[in-house]
């Protein structure tokens, strides 16, 4: 399988695990004993930082109170992520892709479906990154793009990624 790892230096915004999660959607559906959400049509889920929006969403929470957020786009259009970093003002990963999936308590983002995640710092483009999934891992702070697992050879590359210098990055505060 054919990859592109990028490791980063920022992290989430940490004031985002202490915020109440705020969901909109034409339909909400709560299960309050099994803590399980189910929205449907213009999804918009906040929470601190934190902006995702899709068409349809399933929300668990665990009993130590972690999110796991599964949201879908429509085959027109795009389920989208964004979230403030911590350090430096002014600095925020967006993504999109068919299906946005994150996960509170490891901190990871999955984008899948023709996945595009940008890095901006004060709206000025950081890192690019594309491909049929891209995995963002906040901890470890790592980004890993995949392309379809059915790709063939002659097809890629398949995964694509624009980094801009660290050194100038971190000076460009």
């Amino acid at each position: 399988m054919l990859g592109v790892c990028i490791t980063t230096n920022t992290y989430a915004e940490k004031a985002d695990q202490d915020k109440p999660i705020i969901l909109e959607a034409d339909k909400v559906s709560v299960n309050d004993v099994q803590q399980i959400y189910e929205l449907d049509g213009e999804v918009l889920l906040t929470k601190g930082s934190i902006l995702i929006t899709g068409q349809k969403g399933n929300i668990k929470v665990d009993p130590e109170g972690y999110e796991y957020v599964d949201v879908q786009g429509k085959p027109e259009t795009t389920a989208s992520f964004r979230q403030k970093r911590e350090g430096p003002a002014d600095e925020f990963v967006q993504g999109l892709g068919q299906t946005v999936v994150y996960n509170a308590k490891t901190e990871l983002l999955t984008l899948t479906g023709d996945a595009h995640l940008k890095r901006l710092h004060n709206m000025q483009l950081l890192d690019q990154l594309r491909g049929w999934k891209i995995e963002y891992d906040d901890v470890k702070q790592y980004y890993k793009v995949h392309p379809p697992i059915n790709a063939k050879a002659e097809a890629l590359p398949l995964a694509r990624a624009i980094l801009s210098p660290r050194r100038k990055a971190t000076l460009e505060k």
